[in-house]
């Protein structure tokens, strides 16, 4: 049996899965999965749709695992879109749609992959694929709503891969061997309001905020490591809602949102920015009150033999040597992370969640050929 990628991926963008919605993507990827002998279950949770899939054994020594996800963000501007946006309309060799690039592409090369493995040449050990319908929101309900489910189920991968796009502009170029944790922090100064005639008469929380906003910015959290760039900070919000010059405002809110290596964890970089805003608010005397969300902490999977079989492959595929990065947003990756050894490697990410998303073909089949191989030399 060979199950053609670019069919499957077409299939999946005219779903129009916009997180939390799933229109029948997950039914597309179950009635395949079935046919090939994959044992699948439906793991929803809290409104999101999940897919959980298995051929061979459960629990085996051997458990090759793919996590992917086929929500996709909203489309915008439809009038702004050349084609319908979930018409999978082929094009000069591209498919087009939304998700075609953000993942509905890998989810099927691997999907396509793992089905042909297993009905021409049955491997020994198990195959696992995970899907979530939650990786472009919250989170929450998704790849954890997964990975709680094998945990209480006695599903275990041994390895996994994430079939996240990972290469800049050439196919093979990139791959991901972790990320770089991502947390926002939210201040509210609190002063005195009064007239700006009379400054000494009033408490001005703007001030407060531009001396802590600048003791944030300015700050240099590290100069990178090994796998990491240096950690980073952008201020991405100050405001106070005061449209009159005659007033001083009784408070100013800001944000700040945070990228950071694994010389940091969420925790201190909280305790830091905590530490700062009470000594703003000690020398202004104002309140200040941070809020923070951690969404991911960062991590690593050493350069070992998992990262190895992936590099190996692509470049007997695609003749390029991929780099090991650390680069980019936060992704699934950092579930999975804490369950087993967790590297990322897809296609080129060009056109995700632009306007007119595609993919080029070509370039589905060879990500299939990755993944085939990479599972073929998995179970050699």
């Amino acid at each position: 049996m060979t199950l053609d990628a670019a069919r499957l991926t077409a299939d999946l963008i005219r779903c129009a899965s916009v997180t939390p919605a799933d229109d029948g993507a997950l039914d597309v990827l179950e009635r395949v999965l079935s046919q090939a002998g994959f044992t699948c279950s439906r793991v929803d949770r809290g409104g999101i749709c999940n897919l959980f899939a298995r051929w061979g054994d459960k629990g085996h020594a051997r458990s090759f695992g793919f996590n992917g996800h086929t929500d996709v963000v909203p489309v915008g501007d439809t009038a702004a879109w050349t084609v319908a946006p979930f018409g999978a309309e082929e094009k000069d060799g591209f498919l087009y749609g939304r998700g075609a690039t953000d993942m509905k592409s890998g989810v099927a090369a691997f999907v396509a992959a793992a089905v042909d493995l297993v009905t021409s040449t049955p491997p020994e050990g198990a195959v696992i694929i995970t899907i979530t319908g939650d990786e472009e929101g919250d989170a929450l309900d998704g790849t954890t709503a997964l990975l709680d489910y094998m945990a209480a189920s006695g599903e275990r991968m041994s390895v996994c891969l994430v079939g996240e796009p990972t290469c800049p502009d050439r196919m093979g170029e990139m791959m991901k061997i972790g990320r770089r944790g991502s947390m926002t922090a939210w201040f509210t100064v609190t002063g005195v309001q009064g007239h700006s005639a009379y400054p000494h008469r009033a408490k001005n929380p703007l001030p407060a905020m531009a001396r802590l906003m600048d003791r944030l910015a300015s700050h240099e959290l590290d100069q990178g490591t090994d796998h990491f760039d240096a950690s980073t900070l952008a201020v991405v919000t100050i405001d106070t809602g005061n449209t009159a010059t005659n007033v001083i405002p009784a408070q100013c809110r800001a944000a700040v949102n945070i990228r950071f290596n694994d010389l940091h964890s969420g925790a201190s970089l909280t305790e830091w920015m905590q530490g700062e805003a009470d000594r703003v608010a000690e020398e202004f005397g104002v309140a200040v009150e941070m809020k923070v969300k951690i969404s991911g902490e960062s991590f690593l999977t050493p350069p070992g033999a998992l990262s190895d079989l992936v590099a190996a492959a692509v470049e007997a595929e695609t003749g390029v040597v991929p780099v090991l990065s650390t680069s980019g947003g936060t992704s699934d990756a950092r579930f999975v992370k804490d369950h087993c050894p967790v590297v990322e490697f897809g296609l080129v990410g060009r056109t995700m969640h632009q306007v007119d998303e595609r993919v080029e073909i070509a370039q589905i089949h060879q990500l299939k050929a990755i993944y085939g191989r990479i599972l073929r030399d998995y179970f050699a």
